[in-house]
């Protein structure tokens, strides 16, 4: 495989916009192109996983000090998680360690897209116990934001795994419009990242603050996260992806979390 590097040499680049090269051989779809077309469907449908129809929701809650260990022993999550007649499960639960303090995420999954999304919505609207929680938990916050996201089509779905671990949730914010060269690039260095299972999974958002990708890694230890990013130099081709990526990057964030007890990611 020929680095980016050379690629680049050879007068070839990277486009956003283009999912297709021309060539004597006729039409093939590629992310390296030396002629740009208008790209003619939406990142979306171009880097999401086509065989399931997953949405996934990430809510940030941002808990008053005094009031963390009251809000942790809340059961709404795992409850309705467990509860079929609900189309949402959660995927990890966490708390914040290192990065915003006293700040809880939560990871959903709503299996059938925005209809599983708008029928979850609906049958708690009408839960008069959620509604009573939903007001107990308000007390409990300083804020809370959220967020809609879908997979990469390249990354690991994020499955049960049994701990202890220390979760990385690494938040990129994109440059508008760099969202599908950033696809390109990691659907060729994710593989650089899979050999000590540390690849848990990544999503780009859809509604909320847009342009936002987020990875989420799971390690042994802090240790084992330092051993295991720094053995990914020492392979040929992770510094291209770093070098054609950080460009990309308005801002970026890293958090390092711990499961709650009823996450199913511990």
């Amino acid at each position: 495989m020929h680095s980016a590097h050379s690629l680049q040499t050879k007068g070839l680049s990277f486009s956003p916009y283009v999912t297709h090269i021309s060539t004597k051989k006729g039409w093939f779809r590629s992310p390296i192109v030396d002629k740009a077309d208008a790209r003619k469907d939406a990142h979306s449908n171009l880097l999401s996983k086509k065989e399931t129809s997953n949405l996934y929701k990430i809510q940030f809650h941002n808990v008053k000090p005094e009031l963390c260990l009251l809000y942790q022993m809340a059961q709404v999550q795992i409850r309705l998680h467990e509860d079929q007649d609900y189309p949402c499960e959660v995927v990890g639960s966490w708390n914040t360690w290192y990065g915003e303090q006293d700040q809880a995420v939560h990871l959903w999954r709503y299996r059938g897209g925005y209809p599983a999304l708008t029928e979850c919505l609906k049958k708690l609207n009408d839960n008069k116990e959620y509604g009573e929680f939903r007001k107990e938990r308000a007390k409990m916050l300083v804020s809370r934001r959220n967020q809609l996201l879908l997979e990469f089509s390249f990354w690991n779905e994020p499955e049960p795994r049994p701990g202890p671990n220390v979760y990385e949730m690494r938040t990129y914010h994109l440059k508008p419009g760099t969202m599908i060269e950033w696809g390109n690039h990691w659907a060729r260095a994710i593989r650089y990242r899979q050999e000590n299972n540390e690849a848990v999974g990544g999503f780009f958002s859809q509604i909320g603050d847009l342009y936002v990708v987020h990875h989420l890694w799971a390690y042994e230890s802090l240790l084992s996260r330092e051993e295991t990013r720094n053995s990914a130099w020492l392979k040929e081709g992770w510094d291209s992806n770093v070098y054609y990526t950080v460009p990309l990057i308005r801002s970026m964030e890293s958090r390092i979390m711990i499961p709650t007890k009823s996450s199913p990611l511990q």
